[in-house]
């Protein structure tokens, strides 16, 4: 079995070099070290967290938007592309549940919607611990429905791809899995894009351990946030498909690119995931990255411009499809 080309191979070592500096350029962590008490470090995190984001420009494709929804408003960011559009993206940011918004995702967004002509909605979702499991996936949920029921219609289209990273990814797949299960509406759902996602919050063998080497996650990180977003559950409360939807039946669902780097503490819930869906008919690409950590996107490299490649031209068949 090969999990990547020969190409992917050609540029493994300039990956490689790239983890050996992590440790200086560690975005999630920002150099918050253990705490006691989880709140505090949680706190932490996002004061360290919220001032890097607020150094990422703004884009001139975006626009901020509140919906009215049945748990109240909704904080929705919208890019537009200059020229006519091409669909709808819905967005889910990443940060463990507990950290940032839609401005995180400002440059990949607004490429999004210059690269493909793509109107990007992404929703400002309510952040554990003050707000824990399910109010994350119902905000989701609650914007999926508003562009079903009149949004997408708003925008010129019927469909939608949904997708987003770590966390934002379980956000995805939570919601795909809502709308096949809750609404019977999995068919205007174009394409599931799946971004280093986390989707198994009892914890997967990689998220207690990986490989040992620099990684924007950590053992402790990974079970931080899921006490954030699920206190006072137990194993099998987080079993269930709502919380980790690899546990789901998978089938029926649509076309989905699954994409993680074998650096990354999340690496297993990718590869147990794509091997689920498969199993499953469900049509499913696999991109596995070498060296890759956690958030290797962020940075700019050869690995990374190869997976904005693959990510281009997966969307760019479910747009034509």
């Amino acid at each position: 079995m090969r999990l990547w080309s020969d190409e992917i191979e050609a540029i493994r070592a300039e990956m490689a070099s790239l983890r050996s500096v992590m440790d200086e350029v560690d975005v999630l962590a920002t150099g918050v070290g253990a705490m006691a008490d989880p709140l505090e470090e949680a706190a932490a995190h996002r004061a360290a967290f919220d001032a890097h984001t607020s150094t990422v420009e703004t884009s001139p494709l975006a626009e901020d938007r509140r919906i009215e929804t049945p748990g109240g408003r909704l904080a929705l960011r919208v890019f537009r592309p200059e020229g006519r559009a091409r669909g709808v993206y819905l967005h889910f940011h990443g940060g463990g549940w507990f950290l940032g918004s839609p401005r995180m995702s400002e440059r990949s967004n607004a490429d999004l919607a210059h690269r493909h002509g793509l109107v990007v909605v992404s929703v400002d979702y309510r952040l554990a611990p003050e707000h824990p499991y399910p109010a994350a996936p119902d905000d989701c949920l609650a914007a999926a429905t508003w562009l079903l029921d009149g949004g997408l219609a708003e925008f010129g289209f019927d469909t939608m791809l949904v997708g987003g990273e770590s966390a934002g990814a379980h956000l995805a797949l939570v919601t795909a899995l809502r709308l096949r299960d809750r609404l019977a509406a999995i068919d205007r759902v174009q394409g599931l894009n799946l971004v280093f996602g986390v989707f198994d919050a009892n914890g997967t063998p990689s998220q207690f351990g990986n490989d040992g080497g620099p990684d924007l996650l950590s053992p402790r990180f990974c079970r931080l946030m899921v006490d954030l977003f699920t206190p006072g559950m137990g194993s099998e409360d987080r079993r269930l498909p709502d919380v980790s939807p690899v546990n789901a039946d998978l089938a029926g669902l649509p076309s989905t690119l699954v994409s993680v780097g074998t650096g990354d503490h999340l690496l297993d819930d990718s590869l147990l995931l794509a091997a689920r869906m498969a199993a499953t008919d469900s049509p499913v690409d696999l991109a596995v990255y070498p060296d890759a950590p956690h958030g290797f996107t962020l940075f700019p490299s050869a690995m990374t411009t190869a997976h904005a490649d693959r990510q281009a031209a997966w969307i760019e068949a479910r747009l034509d499809a």
